[in-house]
């Protein structure tokens, strides 16, 4: 008999304990409204995913049927063979895995979780037992619970809004405490599988012609130089506008380069589909239909984790929690006031980005809040993560995925601690 998995006993005691907190606290009737709240809640937001996801995976097959995933799959063959020595090289998977990555990497939240559910699409293609992650799939959940992220335009943007002297002084120590989570995400993965035998597929992709015209022939066009010239003069008009624009205003001040990054994306996937012949609109369509299908898919485990997470909060017992971890933060060179920002942070990223906000509200410059703000841009709501990317795919047994994802938040939390208390002044 298989041994019961991590996300099944950490579902139940989140339950339990609730229940029983809640019972004793006399607040059973915030837990029973907690619980319906929550399920309605995790249906609204994966209906409100519909549109996001039918988008970007449209946009994601352009790139495909262009044939990006291959080449990016082949460029970076040497490093990814390291990394996820059980998928094939030139698979498509490893160009969707580098998508992902360089979207969490630009702060593309929006185009980071399409991106990363066509991932586990790909990786599920090599999966020989559905149902049960696989080493490549538990890596990757972990790599992304690590937040590495290049900018943190969200929180740069909240700094701003609430006046703060220097709203990217963030920016280094979140750099660094993501580097550290993201390392450790990788050592954890490596070392809880370092005994597994691995035994790669044999790539069947033999060339990037063959790849395309047995997948995506249907919507290729013969490529033509006046497409590949209206593409650069689509960029090119592009960086005159923005140029332009930037030169007229200073841009850490303002929201405008965090609004600049999506559509700047958005027109070079059209560019790169018009420069390679792809029928864009064809291409989109296709790939939206399967947007729907995803979100629709991930409605039972959105419900699950995100009410036993709303029960756990509403009974008390966070409170209890926080009350007694309070005595231990300035062994960490935590704020006090952050402790509940630290704590909610892998279980709601709206909880903890009210957490942070009130803070910054409250004094912008304080050390609590650049605190906050540095844990909140390198650190991830890891249990959405796991609920959304391998819901995607109907992965119920997680294996070491929940105990990467967390171990790497613990460390990101604790190096933001460490890197606030040396940069800020």
């Amino acid at each position: 008999m298989p041994k019961t998995s991590a996300i099944n006993t950490i579902f139940v005691a989140f339950l339990v304990i609730a229940i029983i907190v809640g019972a004793g606290g006399d607040r059973l009737a915030e837990v029973t409204e907690a619980s319906f709240e929550a399920a309605k809640n995790a249906v609204t937001l994966a209906i409100n995913l519909i549109g996001v996801m039918a988008l970007w995976l449209g946009l994601v097959r352009v790139l495909e049927a262009g044939g990006l995933m291959y080449t990016i799959a082949k460029l970076l063959k040497p490093i990814m063979l390291h990394l996820f020595p059980d998928v094939p090289p030139n698979h498509p998977a490893m160009g969707a895995i580098t998508l992902n990555f360089a979207a969490n990497f630009l702060g593309l939240g929006n185009a980071a979780t399409p991106l990363g559910i066509k991932t586990m699409l790909e990786l599920n293609k090599l999966n020989p037992t559905p149902g049960v992650a696989t080493n490549a799939m538990c890596l990757f959940l972990a790599i992304n619970t690590s937040s590495l992220t290049l900018f943190p335009l969200t929180v740069i943007g909240i700094r701003a809004a609430t006046n703060a002297t220097n709203p990217a002084a963030i920016w280094l120590p979140t750099l660094l405490s993501t580097l550290i989570s993201t390392i450790v995400a990788i050592v954890v993965c490596f070392s809880l599988t370092w005994n597994s035998q691995v035994s790669p597929i044999q790539d069947s992709i033999s060339s990037e012609a063959y790849y395309l015209d047995n997948n995506y022939q249907h919507l290729l066009s013969s490529p033509s130089r006046v497409g590949r010239i209206c593409a650069w003069l689509f960029v090119i008009a592009f960086l005159i506008a923005v140029i332009f624009n930037l030169g007229r205003q200073n841009w850490l001040e303002t929201d405008i380069l965090s609004h600049l990054l999506i559509p700047a994306l958005i027109l070079l996937i059209i560019a790169y589909g018009v420069a390679k012949g792809v029928k864009v609109y064809e291409a989109v369509t296709e790939g939206a239909k399967q947007g729907f299908e995803v979100a629709i898919s991930i409605i039972p485990f959105l419900v699950a984790i995100l009410v036993a997470i709303a029960m756990f909060r509403a009974s008390g017992a966070m409170d209890i929690l926080i009350n007694l971890l309070d005595p231990y933060t300035n062994l960490i060179n935590m704020p006090p006031e952050t402790l509940p920002m630290a704590l909610i942070r892998p279980l709601s990223g709206s909880g903890a980005l009210g957490v942070m906000t009130e803070l910054l509200e409250q004094s912008p410059d304080s050390y609590p809040a650049f605190v906050a703000s540095v844990m909140m841009g390198s650190t991830e709501t890891t249990f959405y993560v796991l609920a959304v990317y391998f819901g995607s795919v109907g992965i119920i047994n997680m294996r070491h995925a929940i105990i990467a994802g967390l171990l790497a938040d613990l460390a990101g939390l604790l190096s933001a601690c460490f890197w606030s208390s040396i940069f800020f002044s």
